[in-house]
């Protein structure tokens, strides 16, 4: 061959490579339906955008609510009736949802027992499609194609009909759905130009617990794209042919269509949490003249640029399954709660305001979100290092709350409180922002009221959590009191929570300059101190008096520890390892933390194959939830770095699956994309067992399951323009880092500073089935 044409044959095959893989459709290894049984209510919502409002997705048994306002809801794997498409789904907050039907009007939704009942239909799974932005299924009592996606803030439905004049869509807005509690008003009607508009205002049963008396709306202003022959209303049975306006409780409207064999009807819905007149002008703004194709598309797109942050090779099919599930739910929860003029809904009632830029712009967006209670193992630092961007409009939307009401709010839903834990976590989660790198938001607010969150007691709402900072102040500790039946005392838990989150605004504070706060916040730190126990080893709550708690046991959840126990929760000190490893001594240290993950791993690491997201409360280890998810990364700090390279493989293998019902465990509490960030990071060897609250946060270096990983970094807030990581020798039986180097260089310990990570460069290590020699 003349080298001329071997050159031309090569450049040909490296182009073509590369243009292979700039197309590479992350999308197609996410299973939305991964972990559905006994899921809850955001879990589930497959036509959603990154980070949307518009969350449409099917709903098997939304219309029952749930009694506390927690549990499972909305769609589970085991079911085979579908009974709706709601178009919001987040943490509290769930409704306006449709539903097409044909045959004989029915305009209630049915007992999940009996397919037949009510206007719901069964459905087969091979006829059912979900993945990132889209999801479709064939509802066989109808012979229906339903299809849902989104863009931002705009919902789209496209219903595909059998021949015949009784086609029915159903806009059932006036019932509960999922998480949203009962129902305080509601209308829905058909203004003259054809649009099909209402709200519903609900009262969630967090927000009533959190912020008694505030409300939660949801407004829509929907286009459908053909003619309909009939309109009318409903309430429960009650029909009303011809009205075109209901309101009050239960209030429904129906559309009644003639339909060609296989003709499709589209229904857009613009959202909003403010207005009907905002959730026209977000249509307006996203999907004037969009097409379902056209919305789909663009999903599929946005979809793929956000997964495709991290990209990953090597590993089997179910590891990259896995991986981009995990990264699926991470990007999915916590969603949109400002229009595209930046009006929001404000926490102590009315519209708020958010900044323009000088092009008209919002400067940054609002979010709902559950309680960050554990976000910091697994989605702060996952937005640190792929979507700095998000952490950031996240503090800022943090704060409009602050400055509405007063106080941060560890869970927000429409902005209202929803604090799910008792605690707070966001001084936390904005002091790692900053320890980060990530500083272009109001860092003197934020500041003020990180401070506020952590050593402020006085005239403190419910919503706003940590209700017991006085006694935790004055004792040096939460003082434990038994509690009545049905009720619960946090001592020990929150004792170790507020430690750890004094520690991280103590860091930020000293880079302020802010001493006297600091030497506050640093005391405030060293409280867990005064509960560990040395005769026993284990952190064990006290009483005002300073008696340890009499007949303790380690293995009892709730009694002093939020879900979880004495066990779990004696290595919740991330901020200070090195202090709880000489107070347990190194060998207790190691040896109880080794046989506990060889105890849970019979157990698959939590509650075994038990459907419960509280199942594994008792256990010696449970990674189904937050208190514990940094335990199995602790060895890095007590000279067995191998031992978090074979546990944290083992959890990635083991309580992670790929299917319905062993998805994350067996009906575990994927919390809005913890667990799935939790394994992305894990996957990839990466870990902040501080969570961002040291003043230089470095992560550990684990067992990375992938041949490499490439991480694109957004050139506003770091040096770098990416992160490679490369193993050699990877397989399932060589799990032990050997020989790690940065650019080349030798590293001297199994972490690195999260800063020179963001430099940019190459980590790179051998992998092999014997652990290193340190």
């Amino acid at each position: 061959m003349r080298k001329e044409n071997w050159m031309l044959w090569l450049l040909l095959l490296v182009t073509a490579s590369l243009s292979a893989q700039e197309k590479k459709d992350w999308v197609s290894y996410v299973d939305p339906l991964i972990g559905t049984a006994h899921c809850r209510w955001f879990h589930f919502a497959p036509g959603a955008s990154p980070f949307g409002m518009a969350k449409p997705g099917p709903s098997t048994n939304g219309h029952y609510g749930n009694p506390n306002g927690w549990e499972a809801v909305g769609y589970d794997y085991r079911h085979t009736s579908i009974e709706g498409f709601p178009n919001f789904h987040e943490f509290q907050v769930g409704g306006v949802s449709l539903m097409p039907t044909k045959g004989q009007l029915v305009t209630v939704p049915g007992q999940l027992e009996d397919s037949l009942s009510g206007y719901r239909s069964a459905f087969d799974r091979e006829q059912e499609k979900a993945t990132a932005g889209y999801y479709s299924v064939l509802l066989k009592r109808y012979g229906i194609k339903a299809e849902v996606t989104a863009t931002e803030r705009v919902a789209f439905q496209r219903f595909t009909f059998p021949a015949g004049a009784d086609s029915h869509i159903l806009f059932d807005i006036g019932n509960k759905q999922g998480e949203s509690g009962e129902v305080k008003d509601a209308r829905v009607y058909q203004a003259p130009d054809g649009r099909i508009e209402g709200y519903v205002i609900t009262l969630p049963a967090y927000v009533q617990k959190y912020q008694k008396g505030a409300e939660v709306a949801m407004y829509f202003s929907a286009v459908v794209d053909k003619q309909p022959s009939a309109v009318g209303t409903f309430r429960g049975e009650t029909q009303t042919p011809g009205a075109t306006d209901i309101s009050g409780q239960g209030a429904g409207l129906y559309l009644t269509f003639n339909t060609k064999d296989q003709e499709a009807v589209t229904v857009r819905l613009g959202l909003s949490y403010t207005s009907i007149e905002n959730a026209r002008l977000n249509m307006k703004a996203e999907a004037a003249n969009m097409s379902f194709e056209q919305a789909r598309q663009q999903s599929h797109q946005k979809w793929n640029n956000y997964l495709g942050r991290i990209t990953v090779t090597g590993g089997t099919t179910a590891d990259l399954t896995k991986f981009y599930t995990g990264l699926y739910h991470a990007v999915l929860g916590r969603g949109l709660a400002s229009d595209v003029n930046g009006a929001y809904p404000k926490n102590t009632g009315g519209v708020g305001q958010i900044p323009l830029n000088a092009q008209g712009v919002p400067v940054h967006n609002h979010y709902n979100t559950d309680a960050v209670w554990g976000a910091f193992w697994n989605l702060t630092p996952l937005w640190a290092l792929a979507y700095p961007e998000y952490y950031s409009d996240f503090v800022s939307s943090q704060l409009l709350v602050y400055n509405d009401a007063g106080w941060l709010g560890d869970g927000i839903a429409s902005s209202k409180y929803v604090s799910g834990v008792g605690t707070n976590f966001v001084s936390l989660v904005m002091a790692g922002a900053y320890n980060y790198g990530i500083r272009d938001f109001d860092v003197a607010k934020a500041y003020a009221a990180s401070l506020k969150n952590e050593i402020g007691y006085e005239n403190r709402p419910e919503g706003a959590g940590k209700d017991d900072v006085e006694r935790f102040r004055k004792y040096g500790y939460v003082d434990h009191v038994d509690p009545a039946p049905g009720e619960w005392c946090f001592s020990g838990s929150h004792t170790l929570e507020y430690s750890f989150s004094a520690y991280a605004v103590a860091q930020w504070a000293k880079k302020l300059g802010k001493k006297e706060d600091y030497n506050t916040l640093l005391k405030l730190s060293k409280s867990w101190q005064n509960i560990f126990d040395p005769s026993t080893k284990y952190m064990r709550p006290r009483r005002a008096d300073g008696s340890f708690v009499d007949n303790f046991k380690p293995t009892e959840p709730w009694r002093g520890f939020q879900e979880g126990n004495a066990g779990q929760y004696s290595f919740y000190v991330p901020h200070d390892p090195a202090g709880l490893i000489a107070k347990m001594g190194k060998a207790e240290f190691n040896k109880r933390l080794d046989s506990i993950f060889t105890a849970a791993q019979k157990t698959t690491f939590g509650g075994g194959t038990t459907i419960d997201a509280f199942s594994g409360l008792s256990a010696p280890y449970n990674h189904g939830n937050q208190p514990c998810l940094q335990m199995p990364w602790m060895f890095n700090y007590s000279g067995k770095p191998h031992l978090t390279q074979k546990w944290v493989r083992a959890i990635c293998n083991e309580f992670y699956g790929t299917e319905g019902i062993h998805g994350y465990g067996y009906g575990q509490d994927e919390d809005q994309g913890q667990l799935g960030a939790w394994y992305v990071l894990s996957a990839i060897g990466l870990f902040d067992v501080q969570g961002g609250a040291a003043a230089k946060p470095e992560m550990q270096i684990g067992s990375s399951i992938f041949d490499k990983v490439e991480i694109q970094l957004n050139k506003k807030y770091y040096k770098g323009d990416k992160l490679e990581i490369v193993t050699r020798n990877n397989s399932a039986g060589n799990i032990y880092v050997h020989r790690p180097t940065f650019n080349g260089k030798k590293l001297k310990r199994n972490a690195i500073p999260f800063e020179q990570l963001t430099r940019g460069g190459k980590l790179e290590y051998e992998l092999s089935d014997k652990p290193a020699a340190y």
